[in-house]
């Protein structure tokens, strides 16, 4: 059986699980906090979350471990089989992470944990990447009726994990509604919140949450003594 480590607070181990769930692998969820100690760094190099235990060894990266799914599980399929087809969906997936995800992690801190205000070159970098991650968003994706077209795929485990956290660094940090301009989008979110394979992982993630705040207390007030 498939062994998922991670922890549910994060979204990119809810993206794999996500994939899991939509492909209906049976697996086993094994807790594990990104850290640098040697058991983890055995397993995930970098001491990074997700990992994907398989017979074969353990995979590392949200996308490589996707990658992996799809191919060898594709009878309930992620990506389209035609290669332009795939190379755009892949293309959606990315630009998600790094325009959208990536910038709006710059400020999770701040916004969500009550932490550390992110400095000021970091939050102005933060807004221009996301006002042009957005726009990149709606001028890419389809909302037809999701992110790629007619059928998930791997673009809407990143869309639906990324946006919504995104949204609201934008509303809080910076006073802007970026799916003000894309209701489509908003749609999506709110249609996505209604598959029962999300609401799972979205359970799972709110119970999840005030462990993850206490390590983060923890972790604080063990850096203000060293």
């Amino acid at each position: 059986m498939l062994r998922l480590h991670g922890f549910a607070a994060s979204n990119y181990y809810n993206m794999v699980k996500l994939a899991l769930l939509e492909k209906g692998l049976p697996f086993e969820e094994v807790p594990l906090h990104g850290c640098q100690n040697p058991e983890t760094l055995a397993i995930s190099p970098r001491g990074k979350v997700p990992v994907l235990e398989t017979t074969q060894g353990f995979i590392s990266e949200t996308d490589a471990i996707l990658d992996y799914l799809e191919e060898v599980w594709p009878s309930v399929p992620l990506l389209p089989t035609a290669p332009f087809a795939r190379a755009q969906v892949r293309a959606l997936a990315k630009e998600i992470e790094l325009y959208i995800e990536l910038p709006a992690r710059y400020c999770y801190a701040e916004v969500f944990f009550a932490g550390r205000a992110t400095p000021d070159a970091l939050k102005a970098k933060a807004r221009r990447d996301l006002d042009k991650g957005f726009a990149a968003l709606g001028q890419r994706g389809r909302f037809a009726p999701f992110v790629a077209g007619k059928h998930l795929t791997l673009a809407d485990l990143y869309f639906v994990f990324s946006v919504d956290l995104a949204q609201e660094v934008g509303k809080r940090l910076f006073g802007v509604d970026y799916l003000q301009a894309l209701p489509a989008a908003r749609g999506l979110l709110e249609r996505l919140a209604e598959n029962p394979n999300v609401q799972k992982v979205a359970a799972d993630k709110q119970a999840e949450i005030p462990a993850f705040l206490a390590r983060l207390q923890a972790a604080a007030r063990s850096q203000r003594t060293e």
